[in-house]
C-alpha cells in the first residue's frame, strides 16, 4: 500500500444524513488511506450512493465530520475527486469528441489524450451522438471520462452495472489500466464476483452502517470464503 499521503485520503466520523424524516446514513465511522481499491458493498437502500455523493461533495445537509485528502467536501475537495454516478450525466447529443472537449474545458486534471485512448480501447465511435449508443457503450464513455482525471480519489457508482458480463470485463481493465497507484479508488457494486479480484478491501454497509469492514485477504481468511460467498452470508 502506498504511504506517499499520510493524511487519509477519506475520512468520515459520526457521519449522519437524513432524507425527509428517513435516515439513510447512520453514523458512519471510516478511513480509507490511498493506495487502494475499494468494493462498497451493501444491498439497495444501505446507503452506497448517499455515501459517495457527500464524499464527492454533491450531497449537503448532514451531519458529523467528513475530510476527503484533508478538507471538508466542497471546492478543494471536488477539485481531487473524480466521481462516476450510477446515472447518465452527458446530454443525448454529445459526440465522445465534443464529451471529452467539454471535460476537458471544465476540469484542469483531465487528460484529454488519455480519454481519447480509452474511447479507441473500448471501441467507442467517437463522432457518433450518445443517443445513438448502446448503454453498455454510454456507460464505456462515462468510465473513460471519470478515469481520465488525474484525481487523488476515485468514486464509481455501480459502473459494471447493467451491461453484460464481457463489457463488465472491459470495463474494469479499462478502469485499472488508468488508475494511479497512489490514489484511493472506491468502487460501489452488487456485482462482487466481478469486482473481486482487483479489490485490496471491502466495506459492507447495512441500513446507514458499516457491518463490516476490512482488507480483502484477510476477510477471506477469517471467514474461510471468498468475498462473493461472503456477501450472500452477510446480506441473507
Amino acid at each position: 500500500m502506498s504511504t506517499s499521503h499520510p493524511t487519509p485520503a477519506v475520512e468520515a466520523v459520526g457521519l449522519v444524513k437524513d432524507f425527509r424524516g428517513t435516515r439513510a446514513l447512520n453514523g458512519i465511522d471510516l478511513v480509507l488511506p490511498a493506495g487502494q481499491i475499494v468494493a462498497l458493498l451493501g444491498e439497495n437502500g444501505a446507503g452506497k450512493t448517499t455515501l459517495l455523493k457527500i464524499l464527492a461533495g454533491v450531497l449537503s445537509d448532514w451531519e458529523g465530520e467528513v475530510r476527503v485528502c484533508g478538507y471538508r467536501p466542497g471546492p478543494e475537495s471536488k477539485a481531487l475527486v473524480s466521481f462516476l454516478p450510477d446515472a447518465s450525466f452527458l446530454e443525448d447529443g454529445l459526440t465522445c469528441e465534443e464529451a471529452v472537449v467539454l471535460f476537458a474545458r471544465f476540469f484542469a486534471d483531465f487528460d484529454a489524450d488519455r480519454a481519447r485512448s480509452m474511447i479507441e480501447f473500448f471501441h467507442l465511435p467517437a463522432g457518433r451522438a450518445l443517443k445513438e449508443l448502446s448503454k453498455g457503450m454510454r456507460e464505456k464513455l462515462q468510465v473513460a471520462l471519470a478515469m481520465s482525471r488525474r484525481a487523488r480519489v476515485y468514486l464509481l457508482d455501480e459502473p459494471i452495472s447493467g451491461v453484460d458480463p464481457a463489457s463488465r470485463d472491459v470495463i474494469l481493465h479499462g478502469i485499472l489500466s488508468n488508475f494511479d497507484e497512489d490514489a484511493l479508488m472506491v468502487i460501489s457494486t452488487h456485482l462482487i464476483h466481478d469486482v473481486e479480484p482487483i479489490v485490496d478491501s471491502v466495506v459492507f454497509l447495512r441500513e446507514g452502517r458499516v457491518l463490516l469492514e476490512g482488507a480483502a485477504d484477510d476477510l477471506r481468511e477469517e471467514h474461510q470464503m471468498n468475498l462473493d460467498a461472503l456477501f450472500r452470508k452477510v446480506y441473507a
